[in-house]
């Protein structure tokens, strides 16, 4: 059953990429990302609230509540990233690039979790890693050695980040509800949301954002909370090392809407960078 809940998370997530890239083409992405968090913080606890796991709070341990906060602010640390490379990049670019977490979570889940890494799943690791590689154009990477802004460093560190937040996340939902788990972490991400908005004096920006753009950054928090729920119960299920690498499948939504909505196309390398992410990843999942 976990691995329906993760295909759901990878489908969500993808859809999050294009209703988040409608919505920040003028909007600052740091306030894109504090409204956002509030569609999610609302959508969560109304799921929380249906389930009637609320009154499971009293008996969090310390363990779990401290590691759900931690997975939080990486969480928070990774949007922030990740909003800011939408913004300067291409949407068929920066999703594979944020999606590099996987290979990093698998070699964090073999090193904290203990979940084995045979040769088959080495070799898929691998084939993930290339697609990546494949993905990432030569001009991107002299683009970033020459413009400090450039969206290439910004989804790196969305991918660093992301890394983090699947294991703390695996660790702090043992014995907890995962929809439970899901809105005490939102919690953490809103308010490290909005000390940025603040600290960044972006605050009066919220008044002059558009209806339309509104509405997008509405619609991105829903496809958010959802693919999170779905997230968190597979990871509650199944092992981080695989639920992480299916979840990144939702490049294969960006791509497809990329192309659809923004008209961005990926170039023979980039194409086949992604056939090696994608077979990589399904069979991670069949292993």
């Amino acid at each position: 059953m976990w691995l329906i809940y993760a295909v759901g998370s990878a489908f969500f997530a993808g859809l999050t990429s294009i209703f988040a890239k409608c919505g920040i083409r003028e909007t600052d992405s740091t306030v894109a990302t504090a409204l956002r968090t509030v569609v999610i913080l609302v959508f969560s606890w109304i799921i929380v609230g249906i389930e009637g796991s609320a009154g499971q709070m009293a008996s969090i341990d310390d363990r779990s509540l401290l590691f759900l906060i931690l997975s939080g602010a990486a969480t928070g640390a990774s949007w922030l990233c990740y909003f800011r490379a939408l913004q300067l990049g291409d949407i068929n670019k920066v999703v594979p690039v944020d999606k590099s977490s996987t290979v990093l979570t698998i070699l964090l889940a073999l090193i904290f979790l203990q979940e084995g890494l045979s040769l088959e799943k080495a070799a898929a690791t691998l084939a993930i890693a290339a697609g990546i590689f494949l993905m990432i154009e030569k001009k991107d990477v002299q683009q970033t050695r020459s413009n400090g802004g450039n969206w290439l460093i910004y989804a790196v560190g969305s991918a660093f980040f992301a890394s983090l937040t699947a294991i703390l996340g695996k660790i702090g939902i043992s014995g907890v509800d995962s929809n439970l788990g899901t809105a005490i972490r939102t919690i953490v991400v809103l308010i490290m949301a909005w000390v940025m908005v603040f600290v960044s004096g972006k605050q009066g920006e919220v008044r002059h954002i558009r209806k339309r753009e509104l509405g997008w950054i509405g619609l991105s928090g829903i496809a958010t909370g959802t693919s999170w729920l779905c997230y968190y119960r597979a990871l509650q299920e199944g092992p981080a090392s695989v639920v992480a690498p299916v979840d990144k499948l939702s490049v294969l939504v960006t791509v497809v809407f990329s192309y659809f909505v923004f008209g961005e196309k990926l170039s023979k390398r980039g194409m086949a960078g992604l056939v090696l992410l994608t077979a990589g990843t399904v069979a991670m999942a069949m292993l």
